[in-house]
């Protein structure tokens, strides 16, 4: 296939490329290292994730969730 059959292709099918893409490095990542530090991993990159994206709306949001847990300006 040329190059840009293979764009096209991406372009039209791109769900279920990326679904098998992840499918096929999800499956052997649990090969490579077992399924409970692959779910390990995952909560943790889920985190990551939600932390990372609650940063990038709120640049408060560190500050403000200390302020939650620990007596107000103990952090400062």
């Amino acid at each position: 296939m040329d190059k840009e059959k293979l764009v096209q292709f991406y372009n039209s099918h791109k769900g279920g490329v990326n679904g098998a893409i992840v499918g096929f490095v999800l499956a052997s990542v649990i090969l490579i290292i077992g399924f409970l530090n692959t779910l390990f991993i995952a909560i943790f990159v889920g985190i990551g994730y939600y932390i990372g994206k609650k940063l990038s709306e709120d640049k408060e949001y560190i500050k403000n969730l200390l302020d939650k847990i620990l007596p107000p300006g103990t952090y400062r």
